[in-house]
């Protein structure tokens, strides 16, 4: 049995039901399973690992929702930077259209690691393209060697241009094909029990890139396996206008119709969302990812997260693609969130607290996992550390956690993940990030070359 113990934390921030913040705090975890959180002074003496986080807050692990991990190799390319969603789009499918396993390979590897030094401990990763052999397997194996929890989103695009689609024919799938690998995936790779590593979600890319006929089938194969499903909704006025003219339905109307509604079911997004909506959406325990920096880069909208809130639907965090947010810092879009609540005229719309909580609870929630998101007697031992004593947090210390929240987004000074250390001195233990970088750049330029 291996055991850790994390003690004299200025503060630990539970996030269990109580919402209690224990100053001198600690945990002690057994095979990467917390066994007790409290005062140091109750806790044991010993263990096999032992960390002092003196001038350190503790924070369970944050929990990244929406994510496309190879955009991260297409970050603020020329044609884009100034782009609604659908131009943006049409200048980056040709250069995805690219993409190797290498590519998919590398840029999960990279993206996850910026997450991780963001403290984010578990992440879902929306991967809807699979051009030259591609296969989300490329993406799972990026994630194992890093030790992070990952929801392997298998994506999906089947409405090409030739059919009054968005894509280009070139990065769509058969239909039956993206089943049957859909099927592959969920036997081959998903951990369905407690604590499980990685786990597979079944999610079509958008209303404007697949058939009705797929969405359908994608939620029942889903549901006769019991994994989750997600996918992009109410992202722009552009896709509510699609919506109405091809199916003569508002997006939340024309997800209904398909089955895309319900406890096990997270949409991306969801900015444009009517009060009726909304209701549906708590009525039917469906789930929603608020993308802030994204949906600001785009000019989206503003999704109403307080509103949702208020009807009890299930909100958690994302950082969307790294070509549409061009940055993988999930503290940050806690920040984000935060703030954005209260840009239209309220300074109490989202606390720093309730931001912290969409990022842990919320992402938890979402994800469909009862293991994760919070600090307390049974859950995963999965936590990050960050520093008190910076130039960043001055001046705040009477609040630890809004500091973290209200000051400028750091990086995590130590992160465990299953009760193994992976961050420590903010830096990996088993990851040199330089030649990764290397390697990431110079495929990011023959990408985007055309090389």
């Amino acid at each position: 049995m291996s055991t850790l113990l994390l003690r004299h934390a200025d503060l630990l921030v539970t996030m269990d039901d109580e919402r209690r913040q224990i100053a001198d705090g600690g945990l002690y975890a057994e095979n990467g399973v917390i066994t007790q959180v409290g005062p140091t002074a109750a806790l044991p003496a010993s263990a096999d690992t032992v960390i002092d986080a003196r001038g350190r807050i503790i924070i369970p692990g944050l929990i990244n929702t929406h994510h496309h991990l190879y955009q991260s190799l297409t970050r603020a390319v020329p044609g884009t930077q100034d782009a609604g969603l659908f131009d943006w789009l049409k200048v980056l499918y040709p250069i995805w259209a690219r993409l190797t396993p290498e590519a998919v390979y590398v840029s999960a590897k990279l993206g996850l690691a910026e997450l991780m030094l963001s403290g984010c401990t578990t992440s879902s990763d929306h991967l809807y393209l699979y051009p030259n052999g591609s296969r989300i397997d490329d993406e799972i194996q990026a994630a194992d060697e890093l030790g992070v929890r990952f929801h392997a989103a298998r994506g999906s695009m089947s409405l090409g241009e030739s059919q009054g689609g968005l894509p280009p024919d070139s990065v769509c799938e058969d239909e039956d094909a993206i089943l049957a690998d859909c099927r592959r995936a969920i036997e081959t790779f998903h951990q369905a029990d407690r604590y499980g590593m990685i786990r597979i979600v079944v999610a079509p890319c958008s209303p404007f890139s697949v058939t009705p006929d797929l969405m359908r089938q994608s939620a029942a194969l889903a549901r006769s396996y019991g994994v989750r499903l997600h996918t992009h909704l109410a992202e722009t006025l552009d896709e509510e206008r699609f919506c109405l003219a091809e199916f003569g339905r508002r997006p939340a109307e024309y997800a209904e119709d398909l089955d895309w509604l319900g406890d096990d079911v997270w949409h991306a997004h969801a900015v444009h969302i009517n009060s009726q909506e909304i209701d549906l959406f708590a009525h039917t325990g469906t789930g929603v990812c608020h993308c802030p920096s994204s949906n600001m880069r785009l000019g989206s909208g503003i999704a109403p997260v307080k509103a949702y809130r208020k009807a009890g639907v299930k909100v958690s965090l994302g950082v969307d693609g790294s070509a549409s947010n061009d940055s993988g810092h999930l503290m940050a879009e806690v920040r984000q969130a935060m703030l954005l609540q209260r840009v239209m005229g309220d300074p109490a719309g989202l606390t720093a607290e309730q931001a912290l909580w969409l990022g842990t609870r919320g992402g938890a929630l979402n994800l469909g996992r009862d293991d994760v998101g919070c600090l307390a007697p049974g859950m995963a031992a999965d936590f990050a550390a960050f520093r008190l004593d910076t130039i960043d947090t001055a001046g705040a210390l009477h609040d630890p956690l809004a500091a973290i929240v209200f000051c400028a987004p750091q990086k995590a000074d130590l992160l465990v993940v299953n009760g193994k250390v992976r961050i420590q001195d903010g830096r990996f233990v088993d990851l040199d990030p330089a030649p990764l970088i290397k390697r990431h750049n110079a495929i990011s330029l023959r990408l985007v070359r055309g090389e």
